[in-house]
């Protein structure tokens, strides 16, 4: 008990060392949400080019396999890998310094679990917040589970993480977080909607964010701002939400064909930047599937809990009966039980999008769903919140059919109803 308090002690002292360093990994703490599956697999050839390099005929094949796909006849999941449901796990790792190893003892600050399962041509992501309080693989005891990544790498990252959700992770996605500034530079930079004027100045930790409000292809200095802005009434949960939505900006940015003549560079980037046990053969033709994904239907999730804070240490305490009921959903796919109970609508939106609001609001009632509440407020993006279970995707896609006006939307799964309350799924209605 002693030596785990010990450990526990000499822990926390690390983390109080790390969270008042000028050179906080800063980038990397902001991207707890940063999915990154489109940057490392939609564009193929990672880590596995690093031992042969990106201009050798490994790298042309992959260019050329994926160049020659055509959508209209390519279904995106008639793969030859894609013939079971799979769990990848991304790692996004800070910085040990410049001259550091870029793998070694670096904690985790982004962690999302993504399910691929080809008989539903679908694809679920989960972020796994950075402070989540868990125990750690072997004999580290209570961490947060970043601790997992510092103290024995990939495979205790991975022991922990099925350890604590009960899943069994097939393959890994490993990325340091100093490349995706110039993987998103690489990719000719990346369009997003700023919902919102974002200024804010940090000398002491070499943080200067200057976005307006409106759509704006950022390049990889201000995706980093965008990321990390977090000086608003909405705090984490703006920024996570932020961050989602950046995720389907690059997964929308890559299936641009602009982007093919690029792959050299960013596979270049990426084999200094990225590990992982994927074989060129399963990232060739997973990119060929993501290709083919509407990037809309993709639905996210965040481990549900709170913040608890213990002494200068913050924690994300996980809630045990939500987390399974994500688990449940967005890796085992359990399916709702059936009932006839109308689910009910909330709609929350933007202030100057009030009359759209009203218009959601009529189509849904002439549809005979309830709305019991609507309100306006500063908003991230347009989204479609399933609190419920039987807010299913067939569900959604439904409602995306009945109503032109979300159909864009992004679909989050939240069983903690934050905007309303007594609501089974809510509609954000924003600027995008």
């Amino acid at each position: 008990m002693n030596e785990l308090k010990d450990k526990d002690e000499q822990y926390n002292a690390y983390l109080y060392k790390h969270k008042h360093s000028k050179s906080k990994g800063g980038f990397g703490k902001a991207i707890m949400s940063l999915l990154l599956t489109a940057l490392v697999i939609a564009v193929a050839g990672i880590a596995y080019i690093s031992t042969v390099g990106a201009d050798n005929k490994y790298s042309k094949m992959l260019v050329n396999f994926i160049k020659d796909l055509n959508p209209k006849t390519q279904k995106g999941f008639n793969m030859p890998i894609l013939q079971h449901k799979q769990n990848i796990l991304i790692v996004g790792v800070d910085s040990n310094g410049k001259n550091a190893d870029k793998f070694k003892g670096t904690r985790s600050d982004t962690m999302i679990l993504v399910n691929i399962d080809p008989s539903r041509h679908s694809i679920n992501a989960i972020s796994i917040p950075r402070d989540s309080k868990v125990y750690l693989a072997g004999d580290y005891g209570v961490q947060k589970i970043n601790a997992a990544h510092a103290l024995g790498g990939i495979d205790l990252t991975i022991k922990t993480v099925e350890d604590t959700l009960g899943i069994k992770i097939d393959k890994y996605v490993l990325i340091n977080n100093e490349g995706v500034k110039k993987l998103v530079d690489a990719l000719g930079g990346v369009p997003v909607y700023i919902e919102k004027d974002m200024y804010y100045n940090d000398y002491s930790g070499d943080l200067h964010i200057n976005l307006s409000k409106g759509l704006h292809v950022l390049n990889g200095n201000q995706v980093e701002g965008y990321l990390r802005f977090r000086k608003d009434g909405l705090g984490d949960i703006g920024r996570t939400s932020r961050q989602q939505w950046f995720v389907k900006s690059v997964l929308e940015k890559l299936q641009s064909p602009s982007v093919i003549p690029k792959i050299p560079e960013v596979l270049n980037i990426a084999s200094t930047y990225v590990k992982t046990n994927l074989s060129l053969y399963e990232m060739s033709h997973l990119a060929a599937a993501l290709r083919n994904i509407d990037m809309s239907d993709v639905e996210f999730a965040t481990l549900p809990g709170a913040p608890s804070k213990k002494g200068y240490i913050s924690y994300w305490i996980l809630d045990p009966e939500k987390t399974q009921e994500v688990i449940d959903r967005m890796v085992y796919r359990d399916k709702p039980s059936v009932s006839d109970k109308k689910l009910i609508a909330g709609i929350m939106y933007a202030y100057d999008k009030e009359e759209e609001a009203m218009r959601i609001k009529d189509e849904l009632q002439n549809s005979g769903y309830e709305v019991n509440c609507v309100g306006r407020a500063h908003l991230p993006h347009s989204q479609i919140i399933g609190h419920n279970a039987a807010v299913t995707s067939d569900f959604v896609g439904w409602l995306k059919k009945e109503i032109p006006e979300i159909k864009s939307s992004q679909f989050v799964y939240d069983p903690v109803r934050m905007y309303c309350v007594h609501s089974d799924f809510t509609i954000i209605v924003s600027g995008s």
